[in-house]
């Protein structure tokens, strides 16, 4: 694929309403470390090098996080938090409702139709339900498949959202960073999610990642943006054959994949970040892990909070995730605990430690300096 040979199954994977709404989801305490934000702070501050200035300055965020027995309840309740805000940023622009469909046959792995139920309900709470679209270019094979297999379809035409094949629309190229040549390689990515006339809402998994060490919010939007041709299946993929420019995006190397991500983040990213932690994955993510029941869920006007908030419910040092440091370094966002206002229940009552991946010590590689031969 221009030039890239077939990359390995599990990195490339990384590219890689039952029931009433509640007014208020009824919180659940779930065992695990009993860590404040400001221990997981000061954690943090001496596993990383020294901030930068634009991280310090980032602005104050704040972050729900619900907890429940009923996913969709704990959904719409973490939503409601920004209802105003959210109203006022969508006005009339179209919204796109980004799922995280790595895969399009293991349920696991992919957002769940009552999430994206809640959030089609949530956007009908606000008046914001009539311009809506559910996006998606799946990673291992065709994106109308994936969205039959898990249900989508009844849930678009229930709210009449259109469900939209990002394969088959319109694309803008942008340039990604290898390792092996050092040179910038095209990739087709959604001119959807760039376009300003679209407000993107990322639906994602909390999940542990083979690649990168966790994928939530921003990962889902920045792979899901790379295009696949017509026919490519992962498990049939063949140099001559139909290809896929997330393999192009992973840059044949853990540094330049942390480092890209980190790059496409700042023209690509949610404007607003939702992370279903109802049913984690753990272990080798973000397909091939196992289930966490963790029952939460995390939502921000401000991705970076999110997803390190998250990062901090599945027990994981955020020193560790490389593109979020990366991204919290050049002020995207806002990644200090002591300075993310928790609405909700403490982070720590919800704090479960999460297997890593197997290979999670190789994927530190970012953190070294690199050799030249």
């Amino acid at each position: 694929m221009m030039g890239h040979p077939p990359v390995g199954r599990r990195c490339f994977l990384s590219a890689g309403l039952c029931g009433g709404i509640a007014a208020a989801a009824s919180a659940v305490q779930i065992a695990g470390p009993a860590q404040s934000a400001e221990t997981s702070a000061k954690k943090d501050a001496a596993a990383t090098p020294a901030k930068s200035e634009a991280r310090s300055k980032a602005p104050a965020a704040r972050v729900a996080l619900t907890a429940g027995d009923n996913r969709a309840d704990i959904t719409f309740a973490a939503l409601r938090e920004f209802a105003k805000e959210t109203a006022a940023a969508i006005g009339d622009r179209m919204v796109v409702i980004k799922p995280n469909n790595v895969d399009i046959a293991t349920p696991l792995s992919a957002t769940h139709a009552e999430t994206l139920e809640a959030v089609l309900e949530f956007l009908k709470s606000i008046g914001k339900a009539k311009n809506v679209v559910i996006a998606e270019s799946a990673g291992t094979g065709p994106t109308m498949e994936g969205f039959s297999n898990y249900g989508y379809p009844r849930v678009a035409a229930k709210y009449g959202a259109k469900l939209v094949d990002i394969d088959r629309a319109p694309f803008e190229v942008v340039h990604v960073f290898d390792e092996k040549d050092f040179r910038p390689h095209r990739v087709r990515t959604s001119r959807m999610l760039q376009d300003r006339n679209c407000y993107v809402i990322s639906v994602a998994k909390m999940k542990t990642h083979d690649c990168v060490g966790a994928t939530l919010s921003l990962k889902n939007i920045i792979f899901g943006s790379p295009l696949k041709d017509p026919g490519f299946r992962f498990a049939n993929r063949s140099e001559r054959g139909p290809q896929s420019d997330k393999v192009v995006t992973h840059g044949s190397g853990l540094r330049a994949l942390n480092f890209n991500l980190f790059t496409l983040s700042k023209r690509l990213h949610p404007h607003l970040a939702l992370i279903d932690g109802y049913d984690g994955m753990e272990g080798n993510g973000p397909v091939a892990g196992t289930k966490v029941d963790h029952r939460v869920c995390v939502a921000s006007n401000d991705w970076l909070a999110a997803d390190r908030v998250g990062v901090a419910l599945m027990g994981i040092e955020f020193a560790d995730i490389g593109y979020l440091n990366y991204c919290a370094d050049a002020g995207l966002g806002q990644a200090d605990l002591a300075k993310i206002e928790i609405l909700g229940p403490a982070v720590a009552r919800h704090v479960k430690k999460y297997k890593l991946a197997d290979n999670f010590q190789e994927q530190l590689v970012w953190k070294k300096p690199a050799t030249v031969s």
